[in-house]
């Protein structure tokens, strides 16, 4: 079937959930690029839910006159409640930004002391919970480039280690996901390079491969990374991993750099011992930075920046509503949503996502969400059900 992007298009903007201000507009995309390669649709014909001005759903993580603060990420304990968040004092580089959230991103503290190492960072750090054999808990924060290094807590982030090494190797965004195998104790990292950093600092940037790192011992020590996909003519980055409903299969949706194709999946039916061929996603799913959980009725919100061909919230903070299954055959899913309008090209949303017994997901992350105003920090609260009801 031919698909002619500009009537695609007159479809979304026509769905009386969307509504465009006068400042959203400038998002419209009518045309994919003159690079563009892929096969499939550029755009997508799935409903949109626009929440970007409901106001009341949003908290100020934090907010600097004249500073830069982008790509946050969270974790969320086990009291089910108290939230951390950390994020840089700049553009992915610098130093580490460290806040608590104790009525689940309700409201959050002051900045927090951090050690001294944390001043260095060179990436964007990525929070991520950790369990031993043996039941002992953690929680790990990496940083990227050359060398990956990590920090520990092993009392819910009230006292912290310096950011150390964990091999003679870099990458960037590290860890962007890490998941739990089957054997207890045991987790698969996920990250991304394009030559520069993997094997010492700097190289010259060559081509993208996205890696896998190994550990067996409740995220202590880590192997040497593994390379699990790679395109020639597509840069593939920044890993987004998600399990299957029933927890057989992983996935792992891919941004594509390039910007020729569609975002990407990858799978694998063996605890990530073999992975399939990366395959291309549908447009309502193409973006960067993908982060998944599921919903207490078992479909699936997944956030991330709008880099769709062909889109009229190109650029913004997005999330995409539908099953597993929608990914596994390339369907469309159920709708999207704008999450929030970012003002300045594509600059937003490296996001963290928890989801409270209640059902409330509190995504959280960065952009320019005043016209001319540097970066900062969001949150956004939702139930499924309450944007479902916005398309009745």
């Amino acid at each position: 079937m031919q698909f002619r992007p500009i009537a695609a298009l007159s479809l979304l903007l026509i769905t009386p959930a969307f509504s465009q201000t006068k400042l959203q507009k400038v998002d419209v995309t009518l045309a994919p690029p003159k690079n563009f390669k892929t096969k499939l649709p550029p755009g997508y014909t799935i409903p949109i839910v626009d929440i970007s001005a409901e106001k009341e759903r949003q908290v100020i993580v934090d907010r600097e006159p004249g500073q830069y603060l982008g790509h946050p990420t969270t974790v969320l304990l086990d009291d089910q409640t108290t939230m951390l968040t950390v994020y840089p004092k700049g553009h992915g580089r610098g130093a580490i930004v460290y806040k608590r959230s104790y009525d689940g991103g309700k409201t959050w503290s002051e900045r927090l002391p951090t050690p001294k190492s944390w001043e260095t960072s060179l990436e964007v750090p990525t929070l991520h919970r950790v369990v031993d054999a043996a039941g002992k808990k953690r929680i790990i924060m990496f940083s990227g480039l050359y060398p990956i290094r990590m920090a520990v807590t092993e009392d819910d982030g009230a006292n912290w280690s310096e950011l150390k090494p964990i091999g003679d190797f870099g990458g960037i965004v590290t860890m962007a996901t890490v998941i739990d195998l089957k054997t207890p104790g045991q987790y698969l990292a996920f990250f991304h390079d394009d030559g520069r950093y993997i094997r010492g600092a700097p190289a010259k940037a060559w081509r993208f491969w996205v890696y896998t790192s190994l550990s067996k011992d409740g995220g202590l020590t880590w192997s040497v990374p593994a390379p699990i996909a790679m395109l020639p003519d597509a840069n593939l980055c920044e890993p987004g991993a998600l399990r299957s409903i029933d927890g057989k299969q992983i996935a792992v949706l891919l941004r594509e750099n390039s910007r020729k194709y569609n975002s990407f999946v990858i799978f694998s039916n063996d605890e990530g011992q073999t992975w399939t061929e990366p395959k291309e996603l549908p447009a309502a799913l193409t973006g960067d930075r993908h982060v998944a959980k599921y919903a207490p009725d078992g479909r699936l919100f997944i956030s991330f920046r709008d880099t769709t061909h062909v889109s009229p919230t190109k650029g913004d903070w997005v999330g995409w509503v539908g099953k597993y299954d929608d990914i596994v055959n390339g369907t469309e899913g159920q709708y999207r949503i704008r999450i929030m309008d970012n003002t300045k090209g594509a600059d937003c949303t490296y996001p963290g996502v928890e989801l409270l017994p209640d059902g409330t997901f509190v995504t959280t992350t960065y952009g320019h969400w005043i016209e001319g105003e540097p970066a900062y920090v969001v949150s956004v609260r939702f139930k499924l059900e309450e944007l479902d009801a916005k398309l009745k």
